[in-house]
């Protein structure tokens, strides 16, 4: 082999190892960039007296009354679960039901056409009583493993689970009408507890987590963030046993939001754009 011939293969083998393959120009793109989810920024304009015997499980208004439903943790041997209307004087429930807590753990409430729904924790179980009388009509059951909170768009039962998905239920024979996945920048979002319906958006407690999420139905994206960390912590200054978060309620006449946790001394009174 002559010495020009060496060269000219050094040459080439040089290029070969230097050159960029163009089939590789797209094998590491960008990372797509997140979308912004906003906060929600809020000012507190009031608050009223929370018993803290109160588990927290489902918050609502109804002809201008503020209901709660509560859970009751055998750990917590204070608890009951209890659904009535709320004394805004003194924090106390006028009771309506009571489940028998050693067979069951009340979870949320929603109002549907002169009715009210009440689901279980465990027992895939929901109760039906009258919204007058509050005597019970009538029970349902659902395939979720567990029941948690439950609001409504007028048109259907909106019910979480605990998993990042809401499930839409027909409120004449129960069956599922659709389900819907709740994403955070794309990723699920997990542990949605009580629920209330505000202008065309669902507002959802997570659970362990001190902030509601405000999601967009038509996608199940989380749209605005409401962080109420310094409520939580107020809320624990008063009662260092105060748990997460959890209650949400909307006052159409007064277009104020009620927000509370376990366990804690009071309801605080919001207001924010929605």
């Amino acid at each position: 082999m002559n010495r020009a011939l060496v060269v000219l293969l050094s040459l080439g083998l040089l290029y070969s190892c230097t050159e960029q393959p163009v089939n590789t120009i797209n094998e590491n793109p960008a990372p797509k960039e997140e979308n912004f989810i906003p906060n929600i920024e809020y000012t507190i304009t009031g608050s009223i007296p929370h018993d803290t015997s109160s588990f927290t499980e489902g918050l609502l208004f109804h002809d201008q009354q503020l209901f709660e439903s509560t859970g009751s943790p055998a750990e917590y041997h204070q608890t009951k679960s209890l659904l009535g209307i709320v004394d805004v004087k003194t924090g106390k429930i006028n009771k309506k039901v009571e489940l028998d807590r050693n067979i069951y753990f009340g979870e949320g409430i929603v109002f549907f056409k002169n009715k009210i729904y009440q689901l279980t924790y465990k027992n895939q179980t929901g109760f039906i009583y009258d919204a007058k009388s509050y005597k019970k009509t009538g029970q349902f059951e659902y395939k979720n493993k567990e029941g948690w909170g439950l609001t409504t768009d007028g048109t259907a039962i909106i019910m979480s689970d605990g998993t990042s998905t809401l499930t839409y239920l027909d409120p004449e024979n129960f069956r599922v009408i659709k389900t819907l996945k709740v994403t955070n920048n794309g990723s699920d979002e997990e542990y949605l507890n009580e629920l209330e319906y505000i202008k065309g958006f669902i507002y959802a407690n997570i659970w362990t987590k001190n902030y509601i999420v405000k999601i967009a139905p038509e996608s199940g994206k989380i749209v605005g963030i409401l962080d109420l960390s310094n409520i939580y912590y107020k809320a624990k200054n008063k009662y260092p046993n105060s748990l997460e978060t959890n209650g949400i309620a909307f006052n159409p006449e007064t277009n104020k939001i009620y927000i509370t946790g376990k366990l804690w001394p009071a309801i605080y009174i919001l207001d924010f754009p929605h």
